[in-house]
């Protein structure tokens, strides 16, 4: 635990940093700088992107994790077969990308045709993407994490600002912020790569032959089993903004994508968490010590919905004042009650916290496989169910109900299976200081200035929630190791 603390400590500070950025960003920079159809663009052009991303990895990036403890030396040779196999992936997804170009066009045709300018840009951003990626696992089974998130959650977010101010300033036009995603993308990766190359873990090694005997098939055979699910569970992420474009219009991506963004907070002590916890999980599994896998699962599961409700608390409780800040509001504020399902989805993650990473390294992967792929094809007939009727609060809806569904069915297979349970009295004492908190937004008053309502109805979300936690008793845990960390 000691190392999952170090390393999630240092993933959570970058992650919250990328927070402020992003909030900036997807709050007022991009809403002031562009309209509604060019910030639509601009996050649909980089979700197509991020959406091929895991199909030209072919699954390396888990195949990597779970094998590489099983490596006493040559991990530079894995590397080097990683990223060479990942750009063999990259080669047939662009195949696919131009074979299927006017299918693709025919998409967004009719109610977002201004994207079809920018799709050459999509391959350009799988591409640098997926060297992060591969670079991402190697650093994460050293549990080296914290430098790679610095690069993904700030570097990037911090350049794309760099990139649509010199807009905002008459320096370039649209096109040519466009364009400049693909630097922005190509830095990143460059950063990524200098700091492996500084650890002295990243060098072109060819001696493949000196791998253990059948540790080559065994990697592909388990990568290319998962990359499906690793595919399926980024169509479940990217799946609504490609959508609500397509069947809706640019506006209606960029609102959804804003109400998105905001909700995504609150699961990011989770993100931090499951970087530096999944290789331990593939230790303790190739160590065969269930135990700990089974006391990890619940030690993380209260400690992210202890800290993940009270962000949900803040984050709800200061809805219409974040919106107040937000440019053009009249337009974006309609995305609220998506803000509300996505935040409640996103809880039920939290909560059944490492389901996914557990099943992923487990020998019953294959499971996770087929309920990934299927979950993903539901969302699809999800979206093209509710999103015409409810719009995209449709795709909020079936967003959340999936999530639900998904992780209900992974915890009973992990029950039936390992006997692996999250869940404890703690867990409910931890429900009920949540309830009493957010049953305390009904007390706060109302004020005219939104940063005045901001700071006095986050000190008495806060002020509730640590009362409700003393009456509790639950909590004791999560603030001792903050007050260790902040020694």
């Amino acid at each position: 635990m000691r190392k999952i603390a170090f390393q999630s400590i240092q993933t959570t500070l970058f992650s919250y940093v990328g927070v402020v950025l992003g909030y900036i960003n997807v709050l007022w920079l991009y809403p002031y700088a562009l309209d509604s159809t060019q910030l639509g663009i601009f996050r649909t052009i980089q979700d197509l992107g991020l959406l091929l991303v895991p199909f030209a990895q072919l699954g390396l990036g888990h195949g990597i994790t779970r094998y590489f403890p099983k490596l006493e030396q040559n991990q530079s040779a894995l590397l080097t077969f990683s990223l060479l196999f990942s750009f063999l992936g990259f080669g047939f997804v662009s195949l696919f990308f131009f074979g299927f170009k006017e299918e693709i066009v025919s998409l967004f045709a009719s109610n977002s045709p201004e994207v079809i300018n920018f799709l050459s840009i999509v391959l350009f951003i799988a591409l640098f993407s997926v060297w992060n990626s591969i670079l991402d696992a190697f650093a994460r089974s050293y549990v080296k994490v914290g430098i790679p998130t610095f690069f993904r959650e700030v570097f990037l977010r911090l350049l794309t600002s760099v990139l649509v101010a010199l807009y905002l300033l008459k320096w370039i036009d649209f096109d040519q912020v466009m364009q400049g995603l693909v630097l922005v993308y190509g830095l990143s990766m460059l950063g990524v790569t200098i700091y492996m190359v500084w650890l002295g873990v990243f060098k072109f090694d060819f001696s493949w032959s000196r791998f253990p005997r059948g540790f080559k098939s065994s990697l592909l055979k388990y990568s290319l089993l998962t990359f499906l699910a690793t595919a399926a569970s980024t169509l479940i992420l990217k799946i609504d903004s490609v959508m609500i474009s397509s069947m809706l219009s640019l506006e209606a991506n960029a609102i959804y994508s804003i109400a998105f963004y905001m909700a995504l907070v609150i699961e990011l002590p989770r993100r931090a968490i499951s970087q530096v916890a999944m290789p331990l999980i593939a230790d303790h599994f190739a160590q065969q010590r269930i135990q700990e896998i089974n006391l990890l699962y619940r030690q993380l599961s209260n400690r992210q919905l202890y800290i993940c409700l009270l962000l949900f608390a803040l984050i709800w409780a200061n809805i219409d004042s974040i919106y107040h800040f937000v440019p053009n509001r009249e337009i974006y504020q309609t995305g609220k009650w998506v803000v509300l399902i996505i935040a409640l989805g996103k809880l039920v993650d939290v909560a059944f916290s490492l389901n996914s990473e557990i099943l992923v390294f487990s020998a019953y992967y294959r499971f996770n496989l087929i309920l990934t792929v299927s979950m993903s094809v539901l969302l699809i007939a999800t979206n093209y169910l509710l999103i015409p009727l409810l719009g995209i609060e449709g795709a909020a809806t079936g967003s959340a109900a999936i999530m639900l569904a998904y992780n209900l069915v992974k915890y009973g297979y992990l029950k039936w299976r390992l006997n692996l349970d999250p869940f404890s009295l703690e867990t409910l004492k931890i429900l009920g200081v949540g309830i009493l908190t957010v049953a305390s937004l009904y007390l706060s008053p109302a004020f005219s200035n939104p940063l005045f309502s901001i700071v006095s109805t986050s000190l008495l979300v806060t002020g509730v929630f640590v009362g409700s936690s003393a009456l509790f008793g639950v909590g004791k845990e999560e603030w001792a190791w903050l007050k260790n960390r902040g020694k």
